[in-house]
This record gives structure tokens, sequence and C-alpha cells, in this order.
């Protein structure tokens, strides 16, 4: 917009040099095809391979990292280049993120053996990017909260938690030396060895939930590499896929969804609920738009028996930086009834959710 068309749109001045370039790279994608007065120029990518590569340089050497990732979901959705990703030379332009990731991962199944490799490396380095973000908060939250929910009252010196034990001992305030006396000590009792929880990630993979099962299977993987919880990766639409054996690499559990396709919640739930042995120190996360496809009741039915029998049960509509995703309100407020209320969270605040989940308490709902 800064830049202008031809001859700067009525300014009389036309840009040059690098300005010029990176009009041409704007034009080429928002242009919508038109001309300017010269008639020189004309927006638009074509279907040429070679002409997008170029353009995919362009843009990563005049534009920021951020900037680029929009760009190119723009040309993915607006010129529907999805099936120039399928070539590598393409996936060897492009910058790596979350949203391209998800691309190729719907369109993997079509993908010819030359692409196979060269789009698994893409996705591969958005998966540790991510993983080098989130992962150490991640781990730090969920081991303050399963420390905290294993409280013990004769506790170590350096396992004690003098928050709580002040407070639980103000009555014993005296005065004149300014000082509490701790006639009970509450401490931390030792995750690891005390306590072990049990976390199911329920996962929808219809097409709509393509960067939430991208995140879904970093923090997967970031759960299961901690000793004090079991966790169990599940992925669904009309049938449900076990992912849990492949937590260990990613980017083998986003190769083996399958984007796209119908959707049975219930169906999906049942297998969850049928592989619960310790509900009392199990949460589920269901991460799902909630368009059931399936029996609604039925899935109603399973998430009240759930709650009842001491499972922590929780509904994200979205697992994504994106802003508020379109879901089934119907469902989602039949599930705010039950006491299980659906709400997006972004990844940054998913430690906190699932920390609050883990000590039972009320859930941090932007």
């Amino acid at each position: 917009m800064v830049l202008g068309g031809g001859e700067g749109d009525g300014t009389g001045f036309a840009p040059a040099g690098r300005d010029a370039a990176m009009d041409a790279a704007l034009e080429s994608l928002y242009g919508g095809g038109r001309a300017g007065r010269s008639g020189e120029r004309s927006g638009g990518l074509g279907g040429s391979a070679p002409r997008v590569a170029r353009w995919l340089g362009d843009i990563r050497t005049y534009f920021p990292g951020p900037v680029v990732q929009v760009m190119q979901r723009d040309a993915i959705e607006r010129l529907g280049l999805s099936t120039l990703l399928l070539e590598p030379e393409m996936l060897e332009a492009v910058e790596p993120d979350v949203h391209l990731a998800a691309t190729l991962l719907s369109l993997h199944q079509a993908m010819p053996d030359t692409t196979r490799e060269t789009a698994r490396a893409v996705v591969r380095t958005v998966v540790e990017r991510l993983e080098k973000r989130l992962a150490a908060h991640t781990r730090a939250t969920l081991t303050g909260a399963l420390d905290r929910s294993a409280r013990v009252s004769r506790p170590r010196h350096h396992d004690i938690d003098w928050d709580r034990t002040i407070r639980a001992n103000l009555k014993n305030y005296l005065p004149e030396h300014r000082t509490v006396v701790p006639e009970r000590l509450v401490g931390y009792g030792r995750a690891a060895r005390a306590v072990k929880k049990e976390v199911v990630l329920c996962v929808d993979q219809s097409g709509s939930m393509a960067a939430s099962v991208v995140y879904a299977s970093v923090f997967g993987a970031v759960l299961a590499s901690m000793r004090a919880i079991a966790t169990r990766l599940v992925v669904f639409d009309t049938s449900v896929v076990d992912l849990t054996d492949r937590l260990d690499d990613p980017v083998d559990v986003l190769f083996g969804t399958q984007l796209g396709g119908g959707t049975d919640i219930n169906r999906a739930l049942a297998y969850c609920q049928s592989r619960i042995t310790r509900p009392a120190e199990t949460v589920v996360v269901l991460i799902s738009d909630l368009y059931e496809g399936g029996i609604r009741d039925e899935m109603l039915k399973r998430v009240a028996a759930m709650k009842a029998a001491g499972v922590e049960f929780v509904t994200l509509l979205a697992l994504s930086d994106e802003g508020a995703p379109a879901y089934d309100r119907d469902h989602a407020a039949a599930l705010a009834a039950l006491g299980a209320p659906a709400f997006a969270c972004t990844p940054d605040l998913f430690p906190e959710v699932m920390a609050a989940a883990l000590e039972k308490r009320p859930l941090p709902m932007p």
C-alpha cells in the first residue's frame, strides 16, 4: 500500500531499485492481475513452478520472516499453490512455519516419492522450532503442578512449601518477635516417585484442525518425556488411531495423521475411556471444534461418565495462535453444562491449562 502501483498510483513517482522489487513481489500476490499505465506490470504468479520459486526467493530477500510466512499462507489460499508444494524445489524455497507444515501434512498422501523427504525435513524444522520455544516452560510448569499435587506433612527442608506453611501457621504469629512459629510444616512431595498422572490427548484431525494437530504432537512429545506423566495420544476423524508408540518423535506422529475427512468424537472418546485405568489421576484433553458426525447424546454421556468417575476433562476448541475458531456452539454449551467448558487455547497458555487440570483447580480460561 505504501509503495503504490504504476507511477506511485498518482503520486508521479514510480518506485525504483529495491522498492520496485518489493512492489513487484506484493503486486504478484495482491495485485489481482491489474496492469499499470505502461501496460508492463501484471499481477499473479501463474502456474509456472520456476516463477513461483523465484517469487519465494524474492519475498525472503525483501521481507522479515513473519511477513514471509503471512505472504506464503496467502499465496497458498488465494492463488491455489498447494499442488506446487509437491515439488522439491518449491519446498526448498519456502520459509517453514506451522501453517506450511499443516498444508504439507494434508497433502502428504498425494506426494511423489521425490518430495516426501524434503517435506519431512520442512516439518521437522517446524517441530524443532516449536519444541525449542515451548518445551522448557511446559516441563517447568507441569513439574511444579505435580509437586504441588503431592503434599507431605513431614517434608525435608528443601521440600518445604514456605508460602503454604506460613499461611497454615499464621495463628502462631509472635508480635514481640515479629515471626511465625511453624508448628505444622507443609511440603512438596517428590513427583517422580510419589505421583503419576495420566494424560490422554484426543485430537480431532479434520482439516480445520490442522494447526492444532501440529501443536498437539509437539506437546504430546514433551509430556511423554516426563517420567511422572503417562501420556497417550489419540487422533481421530471417523476412525481412531492411537499414536502413543510414536510419541518419541513428533514428526512420525504428524505423518501418521490423515488430515481431512469427517468427525466421530463419540467413537474417539469411547476408545479413550476404555484405556483409562485410574480415573482420579487422569486428565483427558479433547481438542476439537466439536462438529460431531457421530452420536451426540452418546458423546455427552461419555463425558459425564468420565467426570463422574473422577477424570479431569478439558475441551479445547483449538490449540493454535489463531483467533476464535468456528465451532459447534450447541455442543460447547452442552459440555459447559457438564462442567467441561470449551475454549480456544494458545500454545503459550497450554502449560498453565494442563497444570491447573493436574492440580484439579479452575482452568485459566482466556
